[in-house]
């Protein structure tokens, strides 16, 4: 009975075309249970939406003609997805097996094979799959090379073709500014440069971007600190003489909010310090109003409380502008006190220091810089007990270190008054009244001005008139002046300039696909190239409608690519956030074991490679590729012994090219190593394998279970055994639920084991020798990180889609879905001319149409 069952089955499902002959056979092979879901299933439920078109209701149809109940009855035309389903994949993912979780979440039973684009969702995912190789899984029958690419070129062809004939370019949420986009507003817009994290909170991210609509929710306590921002940046920008003298601290290193910042200074730190000079520290620091501000050096001290360095004479000086307006002496042997020169000094008694200045600064952004001359006293970097932290000299209470520089003050003003012609003032007073008469319509200039820039639009007569209000209310109370702060603090309170508002056109039906504004087009392409507003030219070719010209848009934005502000916009938050390397400043190696050596030298020297690295990239117009396979890198002598690169002297960064392949390109970087792998005193290759998963290969892992022992290996690794990591987790693997996951990631991960937790290069670990044999999720295996990448390489589509999406999620703003697969896969096609270069990719995504359209509310 359970054969004629079976038999019935294949007959019924050939006869709706729900599954090609392939499923049918694959069917007929499998011992089921007495009664399989499939049989269970209603026709209706089991025929694909197309086919319900076309088929006769599933309740006792009327008998059909001759000819009818022939084409009925024959079988749908074979694909090659629908075949490669039946013969490796229908066993598993199927609606039978799904409350067992071994589907994972793909019923593939259900997908219509004849016409890809009814179950897209599930398609693009099997798409995933087979471009990986993941599927079926190594060990199961598979499909040879030419039938992988048979189905995947057979999906995409389908699923491109549908999509275009319909495109869904998804729904894109209100956006935000965050910090960052706002301190790069107000500088472009004002002149007036502010630390954001210092007048706002940290922003939330949301699929590994803080420029993800979802994530930048408003709260009243939010709208709180825009406002008390917006005024206090309105009194910087017009000049207020009536403002209270303050303190502003910098740090030596910025993640360090605590004097004991262990940064050696040694050497020159960078272009912004003096020829002969080591150390200290450098500040763009705005200056309110022309009038005399107190500029003071507070130097490092011991956990005892005393100065470093006293028990020589040490030659300070302050720099503004590149200007010295103030020089010091302060050491020797002369102090005469019991500890080597140490003096205990803390924040209120710094001036018994001597080491400050009064001075007149006049209003505008200015550099300052805190630095020491160098001597023959102070040792070569990288040489003797300079190469070690602080805390592990041997000196007494380390008050015989040389000095070091750990803060700089800036206080005032002190006799101020409104500058005449500061940067700031240039950029908002762009009318002067000689008379009474003059004022109204001046003001009206200057506030419609300013909105056109802040808004990203032309400026209605109801803007000019809110904003025109809040400046007759000030200007009642004070002068001229005081009026136009009033209203310039309206404006930077406004939804329209803190919000990207995209309004639907009228009449648009809803969920329909619409192509948004030239105007709201260029919002778009300013907040993705520069983290900024549009300016004046490019709001200008938005507002006469010509930005939807193809050509005319590939002009702007080859423009905005030259200019040096989008390097630094995409280096610093896309490339920062895609790659995580943000996080460099928050890892924590346990410098009190297993790595002494590590301190905030080489964690900027971390950073700073990364930056000049993908700068690099972007400015000579490179490959994507590139990034994986370049020889170059940008290295200084701290970073360079790290590394194990002979003759690179000082503290400067220099080009460099690499001869150890196992360095070459983002995967030889210690900025990435250390931040794919985030415990203090060892690897987890499982942490790795998941960063490349989500970050290089587009195959991102699902969340954990919820009941994960997250410590296990960790409290294994420590137990003392003799195991290596590698040891451990195939261990750990013997769990199949646990297999499921750790079976893509942790082979991956053990490719990078020859770099230790903050990316240096061994051979051993804790004595026996590095095992960094990897599998691929196809089955093929590579040793060590050289291979690793060269595996990357050959299937470098994968690499281009991860780039594509993250560029996508990054510059529209929201969650990858599925229905921007065609759109990722067409960029990509685009620019194979130009074998990927950057501008290429970029422009790619700018005419794509996730970014260039929107769909209707439903």
């Amino acid at each position: 009975m359970r054969k004629y069952r079976v038999l019935i089955t294949c007959v019924s499902l050939l006869w709706l075309g729900a599954v090609s002959p392939a499923v049918v056979r694959s069917l007929k092979a499998q011992t089921p249970a007495p009664t399989p879901a499939v049989t269970r299933r209603a026709p209706a439920a089991a025929t694909p939406a197309v086919s319900r078109q076309a088929q006769p209701a599933a309740t006792t149809p009327a008998a059909p003609a001759p000819a009818a109940a022939a084409a009925a009855a024959a079988p749908a035309t074979p694909t090659p997805a629908g075949d490669l389903v039946g013969r490796y994949c229908v066993t598993c993912h199927n609606q039978r097996v799904a409350v067992n979780g071994i589907n994972a979440g793909l019923q593939l039973d259900k997908a219509d094979s004849t016409n890809p684009a009814n179950s897209a969702e599930i398609w693009e995912k099997v798409i995933v799959k087979l471009r990986m190789r993941s599927m079926p899984p190594p060990g199961n029958r598979r499909p040879d090379a030419a039938g992988y690419d048979a189905v995947v070129n057979y999906l995409e062809t389908e699923l491109d073709k549908a999509a275009k004939a319909k495109p869904d370019p998804g729904r894109a949420g209100m956006h935000r500014l965050n910090r960052v986009e706002y301190a790069n507003v107000v500088k472009d817009l004002l002149a007036v440069e502010i630390e954001p994290s210092a007048w706002l909170p940290p922003d939330d991210q949301a699929f590994g971007f803080d420029t993800n609509a979802e994530a930048l929710q408003t709260t009243p306590a939010l709208m709180e600190r825009y406002l008390a921002a917006a005024a206090k940046i309105a009194r910087l920008t017009v000049g207020d003489p009536t403002i209270v003298p303050g303190f502003e601290r910098y740090t030596a290193v910025k993640n360090n909010p605590n004097d004991r910042t262990f940064l050696w200074q040694n050497e020159r730190q960078g272009e912004d310090f003096p020829l002969g000079s080591r150390g200290g520290i450098a500040v763009r620091h705005f200056f309110p109003v022309d009038g005399e501000y107190i500029l003071r050096i507070r130097p490092d001290v011991t956990y005892q409380g005393d100065v470093r360095g006293l028990n020589v004479k040490n030659q300070l000086e302050i720099r503004v502008d590149g200007v010295r307006v103030g020089q010091f002496t302060i050491g020797g042997e002369d102090l005469g006190n019991d500890r080597e020169g140490a003096l205990a000094v803390d924040d209120l008694r710094l001036e018994e220091l001597g080491l400050q200045v009064r001075v007149p600064v006049k209003a505008g952004t200015r550099l300052v810089t805190a630095t020491m001359l160098k001597t023959n006293a102070v040792q070569p970097e990288g040489l003797g007990p300079n190469f070690m932290p602080i805390w592990t000299h041997t000196y007494d209470a380390d008050a015989s270190a040389p000095m070091i520089i750990s803060a700089l003050y800036i206080g005032g003003p002190y006799g101020g008054q409104v500058p005449k012609d500061s940067p700031s003032r240039q950029r908002v007073f762009v009318c002067k009244p000689a008379t009474a008469a003059e004022e109204t319509p001046c003001a009206t200039k200057i506030v419609s001005t300013l909105a056109r820039r802040a808004y990203r639009r032309p400026v209605t007569a109801s803007d000019t008139q809110v904003l025109m209000d809040f400046y007759k209310k000030g200007r009642a109370q004070g002068d001229f002046d005081a009026g136009i702060r009033s209203a310039l603090e309206r404006l930077l309170a406004s939804p329209d300039f803190l919000f990207r508002i995209e309004r639907e056109p009228a009449g648009v039906a809803p969920g329909a696909p619409y192509r948004i504004t030239d105007l709201e087009l260029a919002s778009r392409l300013s907040f993705f190239l520069w983290s900024s507003g549009p300016d004046d030219t490019l709001l200008d070719v938005a507002q006469k409608g010509q930005l939807k010209n193809p050509v005319v848009l590939e002009q702007q934005v080859k423009r905005m690519l030259a200019d040096p502000k989008a390097r630094t916009a995409l280096v610093n938050n896309f490339f920062a956030q895609w790659l995580q390397t943000r996080n460099v400043s928050a890892i924590t190696p346990d410098i009190n074991g297993k790595f002494p050596w590590f301190d905030d030298n080489l964690r900027l020297a971390f950073i700073q490679e990364m930056e000049l690295f993908l700068g690099n990239q972007l400015a000579e117009d490179h490959s994507v590729v590139d990034m994986l396979t370049s020889d170059t890198t940008f290295l200084n002598e701290r970073l360079a012994r790290f590394y194990g690169v002979p003759n690179v002297y000082g503290s400067h960064f220099r080009r460099v090219t690499l001869t150890d392949n196992n360095r070459f390109g983002l995967l030889g970087k210690a900025a990435v190593i250390s931040v794919a792998s985030t415990y203090p005193n060892r690897t987890s290759p499982t942490l790795r394998g998941k960063w490349l998963l989500e970050n290089i290969l587009a195959a991102p892992m699902p969340a954990p279970p919820a009941n994960v022992n997250a410590a296990a290996v960790s409290q294994a690794a420590a137990s003392g055994k003799k195991a290596t990591i590698r040891d451990i987790l195939l261990e750990h693997r013997k769990n199949p639920v646990c297999a499921s996951c750790h079976g893509r990631m942790d082979p991956l991960g053990f490719g990078l084991e020859n770099f230790d937790a903050i990316g240096q290069w061994r051979t051993t670990d804790s004595g026996i020798p590095i095992d960094a044999t990897g599998v691929l999720l196809d089955g093929s295996t590579f040793q060590g990180p050289a291979d690793l990448r060269k595996a990357l390489v050959a299937s470098k589509f994968n690499f281009l889609t991860a780039v594509t999406q993250k560029m996508i999620t990054y510059g529209v703003g929201r969650h990858f879905e599925y229905y921007d697969a065609p759109a990722i896969r067409q960029i990509i096609h685009n620019a194979e001319a130009t074998d990927y270069r950057w501008s290429s990719m970029i422009l790619g995504v700018v005419k794509s149409t996730p970014f260039q359209m929107r769909r209707a509310r439903s």
